[in-house]
């Protein structure tokens, strides 16, 4: 289910995952199918971590590249989750070939 919420964003991000939402910051994103595929992917890496550890560990690992990296965006892009996300978001096809634990490839790379 998508869904919109224009206060809810900070800065240039447009669009977030939460299980089993997706939220947008405008209704006109609902067109950008690169987007939404993102964020689908990241609702399967949800759903096979049970959902709140997916949680702990995004927020565990974003920490701990903000560490190494000392820039929080940084540590951002190079999440696994977001890794995964990013390499695949233009393969429509991708949320549904998706081996289980997926992500795991892109901790170290």
């Amino acid at each position: 289910m998508i869904l919109v919420f224009k206060h809810f964003f900070y800065k240039n991000y447009v669009g977030l995952s939460l299980w089993p939402f997706i939220i947008l910051k405008e209704d006109a994103l609902k067109a950008d199918e690169v987007l939404i595929n993102h964020e689908r992917i990241h609702l399967k890496q949800q759903r096979e971590l049970l959902i709140l550890p997916f949680y702990l560990w995004y927020v565990a690992e974003w920490l701990f590249r903000t560490i190494l990296y000392l820039d929080s965006y940084r540590a951002y892009q190079n999440i696994s989750f977001e890794r995964e996300a990013y390499a695949n978001e233009k393969d429509m096809h991708y949320p549904s070939k998706r081996k289980t634990f997926g992500f795991l490839q892109y901790l170290t790379r």
